[in-house]
């Protein structure tokens, strides 16, 4: 599988970027130490400026492929989602039952994330942080209208809505599937962050994951003995 994830190129929403990244080893570049930089000073603090000193590069060739660092974080997001939709499709088709795929599902979406290797620049746990801490700043805006009619969050919607089908698979009876898989992708994201900043205010520990909780709300939402 991950020899398979290796040669997939994620699909990113033309609009996002001015010039692909994956088409340059600059480009490239840019994004694995923009990942990095972000990890290490945190997105308000990240300017392409500091990027390309990282890069040793000049701040103008930064802007050739990205109009500005919003849509540099719509990018490494839309990887993420891209690689994660990946994930969904060829580690859950050869699973049978719809239950088992769910419980898959469900892991995938909200376990802990390690470097799997099958990008060479990219290093996915890394990147897992910052959707952890920044992914809501890509739609908490203004323009986020505007950017969804332009596709730019497709790729995160079809994760959900690929978990919702699962869901309706289970059970068929259930009203809210897409409400459900929605919750789960991105109260994922906000029990993690939970764990890490207000240990207080939720369960998740280093005991009890995420993906714990998500299972254990998903068998008794949809009453099913699994």
């Amino acid at each position: 599988m991950k020899a398979l994830l290796h040669n997939i190129k994620p699909e990113i929403q033309e609009g996002i970027f001015l010039k692909d990244p994956e088409s340059t080893t600059l480009g490239k570049n840019i994004v694995n130490e923009g990942i990095l930089l972000i990890d290490e000073i945190g997105f308000e603090a990240f300017t392409f400026k500091k990027l390309g000193e990282k890069v040793q590069t000049n701040e103008s060739s930064i802007y050739r492929y990205f109009e500005n660092k919003h849509k540099f974080l719509l990018y490494i997001s839309s990887w993420y989602w891209s690689w994660m939709e990946c994930r969904l499709v060829f580690e859950t088709a050869n699973l049978k039952d719809a239950t088992v795929r769910l419980l898959k599902a469900i892991v995938l979406v909200t376990e802990d994330t390690v470097d799997d290797l099958s990008s060479d620049y990219i290093n996915e746990s890394i990147l897992k942080r910052i959707i952890i801490s920044d992914f809501t700043k890509t739609f908490l805006t203004k323009e986020v209208d505007d950017e969804n009619r332009e596709g730019f969050f497709k790729i995160y919607k079809r994760v959900i809505y690929r978990l919702a089908e699962i869901i309706k698979e289970v059970n068929p009876h259930y009203s809210y599937p897409e409400s459900l898989a929605s919750n789960i992708v991105e109260g994922a994201l906000h029990q993690h962050f939970l764990r890490q900043h207000f240990k207080t205010i939720t369960n998740c520990n280093e005991f009890v994951s995420p993906a714990d909780f998500y299972i254990n709300l998903v068998k008794t939402i949809l009453r099913k003995l699994i």
